[in-house]
């Protein structure tokens, strides 16, 4: 029999996150702390209160590693390196520097087994043996609130001190008429993927639309964003908006903004669209099968410019999610939620005072590292008394398309629309040295003589408190912006002026020398004419 990749790396996942033998243990009297939900929210709270000495249940009714392990972050950001490495090499071909080498043709099925066998090779991290274990009673099952003080799982009755609220979220679909028969992808279905799509449509230019649609225009598909608003990532600032959109269409990624009146239909011995990076002589079996016979979906639409119509193999939807609460029992609980999931106060209390909550179920900041202190802060509030606020956490983000995009705190339209006067500062990176220097020509054909067109296209932006150098937000494009964000971060945080950054010796050549030049600026703004004067005076004087 042929041994399959995809099936024995799945296998080893599921060994570990959801194991096929796994028996329930039998439910202590009473539990310190009930975790529901084996997210990053939950695996954190569950395993901190353990090693703290609690008795700690934890219930999931998928996989342990929720969205992050499972469909998300893990294998999205495999795949984004395996896009990157293609378009570098693609790159080296067209300039040359490879001579007489052929344009790269990807294969498609070796990405998605390298990607799957690195989630597997991860969740040992998050194994129900492991937490198990670390002391934890893990019940794999659907959590239901009985009452205010016990949640069932299957037979089980948990009674509890205190509860955490950690299902997450999920995509939420767009009522788009036709879209549910054309079998559309999610980020829980397109890491289940073996072939390429020839041409595939991504509704939605968020963060996730952004990354996948570069990264599989990278792998050679034909690839189109499909946006109901002015253009790419918009809640970013948009001076950043503008690089990545420049730089996915650098990547042959077509985008339709401000589009309306969407419905999908089924599409007829299309001709499939090639794209600009697939060799004539690609295998067939590197695309998904809808290619081969010629039909497919179009998506049908109108825009600035009048009709338009799309025909693709594939439609993935990143348009938006929705708070995992069905299910749960909540009223029993006397749990309030809503549209935006459970309700929780500052503390992340809900209603009922003895349940918490955090993660994606409750939290606007829908990213793996918030939901991590989240469940930090509900550990020291809900089990020690404490009084961790959630509205004193300073939360970077990063978006990982290339450049990648990182923030924390305000942008200059946040800080605009709260009425709070500011200043900004503005790096580019066309004037840092690492940057110029590791900046590749990209098919610029002139590299003893190299243009505009090769500067490295990207800033760092800092807003300040006007008359302070107090920082209170900062936007990077850069090609390692979220390894960058993490000293604004901390400078934000703690209170730390621009002016102390200035002083901060970084090591030469960097990316991050970005931020010291900030500080420069800032120290140069200092030196007002009246100052200026003064030191003439003083070197007048010292003759």
């Amino acid at each position: 029999m042929t041994r399959d990749p995809f099936s024995d790396a799945d296998s080893r996942l599921d060994a570990l996150v959801r194991p096929a033998d796994w028996r329930n243990p039998r439910p202590a009297d009473r539990y310190h702390w009930v975790v529901v939900g084996g997210g990053t929210a939950g695996l954190v709270a569950a395993a901190g209160a353990a090693s703290l000495g609690a008795r700690v249940a934890l219930i999931e009714r998928s996989r342990m590693g929720g969205d992050c392990l499972n469909h998300g972050c893990v294998p999205s950001k495999a795949l984004l390196a395996s896009a990157k490495a293609a378009a570098m090499v693609r790159a080296v071909v067209a300039d040359s520097l490879v001579p007489n080498a052929s344009p790269p043709v990807v294969d498609f099925p070796a990405v998605m087994r390298r990607m799957r066998e690195l989630r597997s090779r991860l969740a040992t991290n998050d194994s129900a043996v492991r937490f198990q274990g670390l002391g934890v009673d893990v019940f794999f099952g659907q959590a239901r609130f009985v009452d205010r003080q016990t949640i069932g799982v299957d037979d089980a009755r948990l009674r509890f001190r205190r509860a955490l609220i950690a299902t997450g979220a999920r995509v939420s679909m767009p009522p788009i008429p036709g879209l549910a028969t054309a079998d559309p992808l999610t980020n829980e279905s397109l890491f289940d993927l073996e072939q390429l799509p020839r041409r595939l449509a991504v509704l939605g230019a968020g963060p996730i639309g952004c990354e996948m649609a570069q990264a599989f225009a990278r792998f050679g598909a034909a690839v189109v964003i499909i946006e109901s608003g002015r253009g790419v990532l918009p809640r970013e600032d948009r001076d950043a908006a503008v690089v990545v959109e420049r730089a996915l269409q650098r990547d042959g990624v077509r985008i339709r903004v401000s589009a309306s009146g969407l419905r999908v239909v089924r599409a007829e011995n299309s001709a499939p669209a090639e794209s600009r990076h697939i060799a004539a002589t690609a295998e067939p079996t590197m695309f998904d099968g809808a290619s081969s016979n010629g039909s497919g979906w179009t998506i049908q639409g109108e825009g600035p410019d009048g009709m338009w119509a799309e025909t693709v193999d594939r439609i993935l939807v990143a348009s938006g999610r929705r708070p995992n609460i069905e299910e749960l029992g909540l009223e029993a609980a006397g749990i309030a939620a809503g549209p935006n999931g459970v309700a929780v106060d500052d503390f992340l209390r809900t209603s009922n005072r003895l349940v918490y909550a955090a993660g994606d179920v409750c939290s606007p900041y829908r990213f793996t590292h918030a939901a991590d202190f989240m469940a930090r802060a509900a550990i020291r509030n809900a089990l020690f008394c404490g009084r961790s606020r959630f509205s004193s956490l300073v939360i970077p983000w990063c978006t990982y398309t290339d450049p990648e995009v990182a923030r924390v705190g305000l942008s200059e339209q946040d800080a605009a629309s709260m009425g709070v006067s500011f200043e900004t500062l503005v790096q580019p990176l066309s004037e840092v040295d690492r940057a110029i220097l590791e900046s590749p020509p990209f098919a610029s054909g002139r590299l003893e003589q190299p243009g505009a067109n090769d500067e490295p296209d990207g800033f760092v932006k800092v807003l300040l408190r006007r008359g302070t150098d107090r920082i209170i937000g900062a936007t990077l494009v850069a090609p390692h912006a979220g390894e960058m964000v993490g000293e604004l971060t901390l400078a934000l945080q703690y209170r730390l002026g621009l002016g102390k950054l200035g002083n901060t010796i970084h090591p030469y050549p960097t990316v991050a020398d970005a931020i010291r030049k900030l500080g420069d600026q800032y120290q140069r703004r200092r030196l007002t004419p009246g100052v200026r004067s003064m030191f003439r005076r003083w070197f007048a004087w010292w003759r």
